[in-house]
């Protein structure tokens, strides 16, 4: 049944109507009889919804509870019985030898209502001792940057393990107090946290300053010491017969008292002291750091201007022999065409002078064929007129009318056209006279 949303923070043992409802009569009209209400939590219901905060993590170590004064022969089923009404339950563990055992129920809130409802409570005639188990898994943080948030907490220590809570602890004003507490939910993940953290420099923002990883010292600060935990030994009554009251002034208690006073005043100026050295070394040590963090960024500057310079002449030294291949590359192109040209002049040259001799070969050649024919025309006639063996007027003739034929006639070889006897190409008796002339 739906629990009441109205006064939550109040969880006493009287107070459990407000969230939770018993059966009514029975069907009778009658309530039920004594025997059936032997179980105080029989027919209770819990809405858990309503203990529920967005986002809130569920089963962690935070609540987790510690069930002391267990009775002989109790198992995990009576424990889980004993606390059915307030959800499932993730972890159950009982020391049957030494009569105590763990329970780990939904969330904070629920853990907070079953100890406040289940502590002192009757339990097969023994009253079980309920409360909060101490958190294995949780370091102290100190030292932390006056910017770190939770998240950021947080984000720090994932690197180590799961991480189920992370809180930077502030005072009544909101402002941080420099501690925080960091809550894993295994023991190897803060042990892990604890040695890196102790071995090196851990830094959280841009301040180098390192933080101060310690196990966290587990407080009871929700029942603390009851009088009935107190053991009330021959010490115990020594000390309590006497009741709370002033020291008389003058008396034996007054002066030892004051002197208390003295003592512990001055543990509290020492104290002081300490702590204003602290902040003045600290002080300095940031008035240095802000010193030497301007040389260091003035070397980083003057490495950096000394790593561009050594680049640019590595780069004005590329560019030169960038250059010089190209003017080499230049060069030997241009003795390369000059080459060529010269090549193509000499062969011109050559081809010139091959075309000229052989002009000349063929017009000689040409030039003795026709003297040739020229000539055994001429020797012809001779021939003839010596075979005749008789010189006169009748051989003249005869040779005469011989040779006309022959001079006639395409097949003596000879130039028609008013050149006979002189080849072609060469001058005739006409061209002489008229350089002759001219």
């Amino acid at each position: 049944m739906q629990g009441n949303r109205g006064p939550q923070h109040n969880h006493g043992h009287n107070r459990q109507g407000e969230y939770f409802k018993t059966e009514g009569p029975n069907s009778n009209g009658q309530q039920p009889e004594t025997s059936e209400q032997t179980n105080p939590n029989a027919a209770l219901t819990m809405d858990l919804q309503s203990f529920r905060k967005p986002g809130e993590k569920t089963f962690t170590q935070r609540s987790r509870l510690f069930v002391g004064n267990l009775p002989t022969g109790v198992t995990e089923d009576d424990l889980e019985k004993l606390f059915a009404k307030y959800g499932k339950a993730s972890e159950i563990f009982i020391n049957k030898e030494r009569g105590f055992g763990f329970i780990r129920l939904e969330t904070r809130i629920i853990a907070e209502i079953a100890r406040a409802e289940l502590d002192d409570h009757v339990f097969r005639g023994r009253p079980i001792r309920v409360k909060f188990a101490t958190h294995g898994a949780a370091l102290s943080v100190k030292n932390l940057p006056e910017f770190a948030s939770n998240d950021l907490l947080e984000e720090a220590f994932a690197i180590f393990g799961q991480v189920e809570r992370a809180v930077v602890i502030v005072d009544d004003r909101g402002r941080p107090t420099g501690k925080g507490i960091v809550e894993f939910t295994s023991k190897p993940a803060a042990r892990k946290a604890l040695d890196k953290c102790n071995d090196g420099a851990y830094l959280l923002t841009a301040f180098p300053r390192p933080i101060t990883v310690e196990p966290m010292e587990q407080f009871d600060e929700d029942e603390g010491l009851t009088e009935k935990l107190i053991n009330k030994n021959q010490q115990y009554h020594k000390e309590r017969e006497q009741p709370p009251r002033f020291a008389q002034p003058g008396s034996f208690e007054y002066e030892y008292a004051m002197r208390w006073k003295a003592l512990m005043e001055m543990e509290k100026q020492q104290y002081e002291m300490v702590d204003r050295n602290m902040k003045e070394a600290q002080e300095k040590l940031e008035a240095e750091m802000e010193a030497a963090r301007h040389e260091h960024q003035v070397m980083l500057m003057r490495q950096d201007l000394l790593r561009r310079q050594e680049e640019l002449r590595r780069m004005e030294e590329l560019h030169n022999q960038e250059v010089q291949k190209r003017k080499q590359a230049e060069l030997r192109q241009e003795e390369e065409r000059r080459r060529r040209e010269e090549e193509m002049r000499m062969r011109n040259e050559e081809m010139m002078k091959r075309q000229q001799e052989g002009f000349r070969t063929n017009f000689s050649e040409n030039r003795e064929q026709d003297m040739m024919m020229h000539m055994g025309g001429h020797g012809l006639g001779m021939n003839r007129n010596s075979l005749g063996g008789n010189s006169g007027p009748a051989n003249a003739a005869a040779m005469a009318t011989d040779s006309a034929p022959m001079m006639a006639g395409p097949a003596n070889n000879m130039p028609v056209g008013g050149q006979s006897g002189f080849p072609r190409g060469l001058p005739g008796p006409g061209d002489y006279n008229k350089q002759r002339r001219f």
